[in-house]
């Protein structure tokens, strides 16, 4: 991935991240992936501004704690089925760019057990928080 910090609008910008975070879905469209879970594998992005998350006591308060990024994961999984992983990228992206902190998100999911053949298959989106209307 192109480093998306080199983008304008995130240049005042630091990245909180959440790696290869894999976890056990009820997930895909086929009956057979109706019927149990299956290994999805999550990367997520967020993108908050240096000037509001830059701490100056070394508190959690002062940051966008990571927390928040691996219990929407886990929130939304425990929700239920899900069709595609086009679903699941847009809703934990719109999730996640609700918080006031963040100013763009990027999510991936992956499903590694599809193809014997290749690593994975996945989906990703990128997603800038709507401009802010002045006064």
């Amino acid at each position: 991935m192109l480093s998306a910090l080199s983008h304008p609008q995130l240049s005042d910008c630091r990245r909180v991240y959440l790696r290869n975070f894999e976890l056990p879905a009820n997930i895909g469209i086929h009956e057979f992936e109706k019927n149990g879970t299956q290994r999805i594998v999550v990367n997520i992005d967020l993108f908050v501004p240096l000037g509001a998350t830059t701490p100056q006591h070394d508190k959690i308060d002062e940051v966008l704690d990571y927390d928040f990024i691996h219990s929407t994961i886990r929130a939304r999984i425990a929700v239920g089925h899900i069709n595609l992983q086009e679903t699941l990228c847009d809703d934990l992206a719109r999730v996640l760019l609700a918080h006031p902190l963040v100013r763009a998100v990027r999510v991936s999911t992956e499903k590694p057990d599809v193809y014997p053949d290749c690593d994975a298959v996945g989906v990703e989106v990128f997603h800038f928080k709507p401009a802010q209307k002045g006064p």
